[in-house]
């Protein structure tokens, strides 16, 4: 993701650099909330925007890949939704948590997305890359690979709205009511669309093993 970071910087108004980061850090002089970062850039503070960035920038990602299933999809959406909170500084305000508001902007694009392009990733089947402790047991080390394909294969199968009810929870950690909110839809709805995919997914992890 290193060249939408670059084009990403030149729309912020300054290179996304660690020096960035490290000479904000002590001005603040303890975590910022989101917010207020964002306020901060939209007073033309830029290093604001950085921290903010490398804050979303991984459970952003992950989101959307998991999201569409698709990685060059996955990497235009990113930079899509960056690209309209840089727009967006202007008229910002605080109304809700800032992890809200992005995600708002984050299903948004995925939905337009998909009403573009109505097959979009259906026919690709994404493969997450899968990483074992290097002192794990290989029957253990097997064990959890399987159980994360099957899981995989189980999210893939979900309607996309309790896909995306599910991601916005595991994710970007968000409460139900930030769900309702950022899908446009009303509380009960988030709750049974996420308690839906919960259960099929725990029924796919451990259905193997009830088997046996």
């Amino acid at each position: 993701m290193l060249a939408n970071a670059d084009a990403l910087a030149r729309l912020a108004g300054a290179p996304l650099s660690r020096g960035a980061v490290l000479a904000y850090a002590p001005r603040m002089g303890h975590a910022p909330e989101d917010s207020a970062l964002m306020l901060r850039y939209k007073d033309g503070d830029i290093a604001a925007f950085e921290v903010l960035y490398q804050r979303h920038t991984d459970p952003l990602y992950r989101y959307l890949l998991r999201l569409c299933r698709h990685r060059d999809t996955a990497e235009d959406l990113f930079q899509e939704v960056w690209s309209k909170i840089i727009k967006s500084r202007a008229s910002y305000r605080p109304t809700a948590k800032f992890s809200t508001f992005l995600y708002r902007v984050a299903h948004n694009c995925f939905i337009d997305y998909t009403r573009r392009n109505k097959r979009h990733a259906h026919d690709t089947e994404f493969k997450a890359e899968l990483h074992s402790d290097p002192g794990e047991q290989p029957e253990t080390s097997t064990e959890r690979s399987l159980a994360r394909e099957r899981l995989d294969k189980a999210l893939m199968a979900l309607p996309d709205e309790q896909r995306d009810a599910f991601l916005l929870h595991e994710e970007a950690g968000l409460s139900v009511d930030q769900i309702a909110s950022v899908t446009g839809s009303n509380r009960e709805t988030a709750k049974s669309r996420l308690r839906y995919a919960v259960n099929k997914l725990r029924t796919a992890i451990d259905e193997p093993t009830e088997r046996t």
